[in-house]
């Protein structure tokens, strides 16, 4: 490509390592570990570009106004542009800023030995939309996390595209591989994606692959960057929640997909029932319809029953996805009921119908239902099938999202217990996770019932 006939559009790439995150014996960000690791991708992989492409590495940067020359270079390519941060946050004391800390960055030193958040923006800013992605990898300190609360999101300028995660103060970081979770998943995706997805997509793939702190900031947050240009618009009616930073949602990427891959042998399907209208579905009178007739029901569309061999899942998810929960719940607990009835209550498909039930209460928010549903689901799989499958897996997971996600403490605190000793007997599990899982049960015991 030519610019002014002349001049070759060119990419850039551009990683900084921040300062290291965490405390004296823990580490929860090593800038450098994910530097490394993200060099060992071919560039055109990397920026999703095929076009001659720069590329800088920051690691170790103690000068500010070092960093801001190659800020500034690297904002002034006329191609596309990454620019992935990693480190600590902290904040000015004085001015009560949010800073990137550098190696060296004192709490006392942030205004003259870090980056300011706000630079990032003014340097940016005036970029092309659709030609920008920034990516971050970031833990906040004890300073910078309350204002992160504050502000719900990070900064940024609507004509760039923000993807990352920011972990809270004090939790544990990677494993010895000293990656952090969320750019080892960014980089799983890149390497299992021939065709390399967009950047949002990226994004909420390995958010829900990643092993991430409960109450981790998920970014973007901010309702103006659901409608950025230059963002990945799939012709799916939640988009917006994958872009608004819905980590339920995200998480569920993941799921539909292990769920697909358990049920590609298509189970048997009940015997065609008398037709009834789906509004009142009863166990054995349930109608398969398409998606379609959802949006513009007739009034005789009671009488016009879809042939038996229809997978009735794709309907129910239609119904969830115009916020229809309740019809949705509704039908699938019709079709578990109709399921254990022909197939039994340790059939594979009747623990598909809870799943599914699980995954619909979380698309509704009802984290202590769909937690429960999880559990049940992974006690029923694990009675049948080994501690390693990944149906197992992968239900233990969801019930582990779904619980850090219930505010309600006396909730959390009931449903603690039963999800801790699921993770418990299954040794092939990311032990992360039962680690995590105790910590904050732990806390939930010594938290008053209400806070």
């Amino acid at each position: 490509m030519q610019i002014n006939g002349a001049e070759q559009q060119r990419g850039h790439v551009l990683l900084v390592a921040g300062d290291t995150a965490g405390r004296r014996r823990s580490i929860q960000i090593e800038p450098s570990a994910n530097l490394a690791a993200l060099s060992l991708l071919p560039v055109p992989v990397l920026l999703g570009s095929d076009l001659p492409t720069d590329t800088t590495y920051l690691d170790g940067v103690r000068d500010q106004n070092a960093l801001l020359v190659k800020l500034r270079r690297a904002a002034a390519t006329r191609g596309p542009l990454l620019v992935y941060l990693s480190g600590r946050l902290t904040v000015d004391r004085r001015s009560h800023q949010l800073y990137l800390a550098l190696s060296g960055t004192t709490p006392s030193t942030a205004r003259y030995t870090a980056l300011p958040w706000e630079w990032l923006g003014i340097e940016l800013r005036q970029r092309p939309a659709g030609l920008t992605t920034v990516l971050l990898d970031l833990a906040a300190d004890k300073g910078a996390w309350p204002l992160l609360q504050d502000y719900g999101s990070l900064p940024a300028p609507s004509s760039i595209e923000v993807y990352g995660t920011v972990a809270p103060p004090g939790f544990p970081g990677p494993d010895s591989s000293h990656v952090s979770t969320y750019t080892r998943a960014w980089i799983e995706q890149l390497r299992s994606n021939p065709q390399r997805p967009t950047s949002s997509r990226l994004h909420a793939m390995a958010v829900g692959a990643a092993a991430l702190p409960p109450g981790t900031l998920v970014v973007p947050a901010a309702p103006e960057l659901t409608a950025s240009p230059g963002l990945d618009q799939k012709p799916l009616t939640n988009v917006q929640r994958i872009l608004s930073g819905d980590t339920a949602f995200i998480s569920e990427l993941r799921e539909r997909s292990a769920q697909q891959q358990a049920t590609r042998e298509a189970p048997p399907k009940p015997p065609a029932p008398e037709p009834v209208r789906v509004t009142h579905p009863e166990p054995q009178q349930v109608v398969v319809q398409t998606p379609v007739p959802v949006q513009h029901p007739g009034p005789d569309s009671h009488s016009s029953p879809i042939p038996q061999q229809q997978d009735p899942r794709p309907y129910v998810y239609a119904l969830a996805g115009e916020g229809r929960f309740t019809d949705a719940a509704r039908l699938a607990q019709a079709w578990e009921t109709h399921t254990l009835q022909t197939l039994g209550i340790n059939s594979p498909q009747a623990t598909q119908w809870v799943e599914i039930r699980a995954d619909l209460a979380k698309q509704e928010g009802n984290y202590v239902l769909a937690t429960q549903l999880w559990i049940s689901a992974g006690r029923t799989r694990l009675a049948h099938q080994s501690p390693d499958a990944p149906e197992v897996l992968t239900t233990a997971q969801s019930a582990h999202y779904c619980w850090t996600q219930i505010t309600d403490t006396a909730a959390a605190r009931e449903c603690g217990p039963d999800l801790v000793a699921l993770l418990r007997a299954l040794p092939s599990l990311d032990r992360r996770h039962l680690s995590v899982a105790q910590q904050r049960l732990e806390y939930l015991h010594n938290t008053p019932t209400g806070h």
